[in-house]
């Protein structure tokens, strides 16, 4: 109970600041009820920006750091799966190098090889652009594994019982490997949404355009430096509201992503 406390204080003290307005914040009270401000406050920052970022509305941050992380979960299942598949139900010469040449980039994130993969982005002509700064996160060496020990818990039963039918490789993903792997996939897409959605060093790296700029990025240039004067109402109004798409995820899908983390029997 303590820690739930302790956790949640931040929390608090962000909703109940964006409610309240920016002289109450910059005299340093710290409120601790609601104050009258929250509905211009939140229609400011959803509508204009605050602090420095004034141009950029919080909907159109919102959107990009939707649309990466959709793409960025979406993205590392469906390599992870095939790749996974590749390397449980395929006999291929050096099956087991590739499968340790993927297990290795757990070593290498992409603050690790961030130059060199901002030298191919530029050389590409992907700065400034989703691709850019979709691709670069899509492959994923943990997802590969998880999927990967769970195909190999597959009966070979299924995998005999398919080729009698006459079933191909890719008809068996489809018919008997994803249907199987559907709790594992949900439990994934909440952690790779979460994942894509706090991503700050590669979009703060490969984006300069202001509309292309990630909710997260956009709050921390939102914060002047030195003496200048911040609307901390708006800046938290714009932190409650990056904060409930990750938090829906969690709670819509939070039966799949149990599910996925805990059963063992399929």
């Amino acid at each position: 109970m303590l820690g739930v406390l302790i956790f949640s204080f931040p929390i608090y003290i962000t909703l109940i600041g964006s409610t309240h307005d920016a002289s109450t914040i910059g005299r340093g009270d710290v409120p601790l009820l609601p104050g009258p401000h929250a509905l211009e406050n939140y229609a400011q920052a959803w509508g204009s920006g605050g602090g420095r970022y004034m141009g950029t509305p919080a909907v159109q941050m919102l959107a990009n750091s939707l649309a990466m992380a959709l793409l960025i979960a979406a993205g590392k299942i469906v390599i992870s799966l095939l790749s996974a598949f590749a390397v449980v139900f395929f006999r291929f010469p050096g099956r087991m190098i590739c499968f340790w040449a993927i297990f290795i980039t757990l070593m290498l994130p992409v603050e690790v090889r961030i130059i060199p993969t901002f030298e191919v982005m530029v050389n590409l002509s992907l700065v400034n652009t989703m691709a850019g700064l979709v691709i670069p996160l899509i492959a994923s060496a943990t997802a590969t594994l998880l999927f990967r020990q769970f195909f190999m818990t597959i009966p070979p039963e299924f995998v005999e019982a398919a080729k009698i039918d006459g079933a191909g490789p890719m008809r068996f993903f489809k018919d008997v490997v994803l249907p199987l792997s559907i709790t594992n996939i949900a439990a994934l897409f909440v952690i790779l949404f979460i994942y894509g959605w706090n991503q700050y060093l590669w979009p703060l790296l490969i984006i300069n355009d202001r509309g292309l700029e990630t909710i997260i990025v956009g709050l921390t240039k939102m914060i002047g430096g030195g003496d200048s004067q911040n609307e901390w109402n708006v800046i938290m109004a714009t932190a409650v509201m990056a904060l409930l798409p990750p938090v829906g995820v969690v709670l819509l899908m939070q039966r799949w992503f149990i599910k996925g983390l805990v059963e063992t029997e399929k």
